[in-house]
């Protein structure tokens, strides 16, 4: 029943910034570790940013310093703020939400359909 719409990819010169946004169809972020992965051609699926909602924030070293992970409760929306992008960001941008459930439940994980964002150089 939950579903994740991805926007805000596109083609962009290296230098350049994109917003990704990832909204869900119910208000499950409250109590959810969101994530966003990219996946580029012949390669794994990496994170690239995560927060949880007591702020805790982690980011590949890889984009550590030009992208941000943020959200908006209230809206039940996850961004991904990139900025000076590079070539080598070029891949498919996955949100992810996990929602935890309670201690000893399995969490529920949803994925958004991914979106591509490509960095001309």
């Amino acid at each position: 029943q939950v579903q994740l719409v991805e926007s805000g990819g596109g083609l962009v010169q290296a230098g350049g910034s994109l917003r990704l946004s990832c909204a869900a169809s119910g208000s499950i972020l409250l109590n959810a570790m969101v994530g966003w992965y990219r996946q580029a051609p012949g390669k794994q699926r990496e994170l690239v940013a995560s927060n949880t909602t007591g702020g805790s924030t982690y980011y590949a070293d890889s984009v550590k310093g030009r992208f941000t992970i943020s959200r908006d409760n209230a809206k039940n929306t996850v961004y991904l703020q990139m900025n000076n992008l590079k070539p080598e960001d070029t891949a498919v941008y996955y949100c992810n939400i996990q929602v935890f459930r309670g201690w000893g439940l399995p969490h529920s994980e949803y994925w958004g359909q991914g979106t591509q964002v490509t960095v001309s150089s």
